[in-house]
C-alpha cells in the first residue's frame, strides 16, 4: 500500500500535518519583529540566519485558541511559490507515515480557503491534513513575497 510522509504539529489541543516535501526546516521561534499595520495572521519577521522570513500564526490564521508558552512555540519553515514563509505553531510532535487508505478526502462543506487537503486516520487520532500553500490567498501570498 502507498504511503504519504507528515509532518504532525499542534495548535492549542488540535492536531494538525503538512506533507513533509512542503516542509523546509523547523526552528525554534526565538524573536518575532512585529511589523506595523500588518494583518493580524501575520505574527511578523524572524531572522533566519541573516535571511529575513515573514512568519504567519496558524493559531490567529485559523481563529484558534494556542496553549503553549511563547518560548516553547515552533516556526515550521516552507518555501511557498520560492518564497520562504514561517508558519509558527504551538508543538511540532512527529513525522508520520500515512498509508493512502487512510487518508479520507476533507468534508464537504464550505470552508474559507482550500488549505484542508483531507483527514488522516493514525490509530484513534484524526489528523487535519493542511497544505501550506492554501493557507494564504494569492494576494496574501504577494504581499509576503514582497517581504523576502
Amino acid at each position: 500500500m502507498p504511503e504519504k510522509q507528515f509532518v504532525v504539529f499542534k495548535v492549542g489541543a488540535e492536531e494538525y500535518a503538512v506533507p513533509i516535501f512542503e516542509v523546509r526546516e523547523i526552528v525554534r521561534c526565538g524573536e518575532v519583529k512585529e511589523l506595523p499595520n500588518a494583518p493580524a495572521y501575520l505574527e511578523g519577521v524572524i531572522n533566519l540566519r541573516g535571511n529575513v522570513v515573514p512568519v504567519v500564526n496558524l493559531a490567529k490564521r485559523f481563529k484558534l485558541t494556542t496553549t503553549s508558552e511563547e518560548a516553547e512555540r515552533k516556526v515550521i519553515v516552507s518555501e511557498i511559490d520560492a518564497s520562504r514563509v514561517g508558519v509558527i505553531v504551538d508543538d511540532v510532535t512527529e513525522v508520520l507515515r500515512l498509508p493512502e487508505n487512510q487518508i479520507e478526502p476533507p468534508p464537504a462543506i464550505k470552508m474559507d480557503r482550500d488549505c484542508v487537503k483531507g483527514i488522516g486516520k493514525a490509530g484513534d487520532r484524526l489528523l487535519v491534513l493542511l497544505s501550506f500553500r492554501n493557507i494564504l490567498s494569492d494576494e496574501e501570498l504577494h504581499e509576503l513575497q514582497e517581504m523576502n
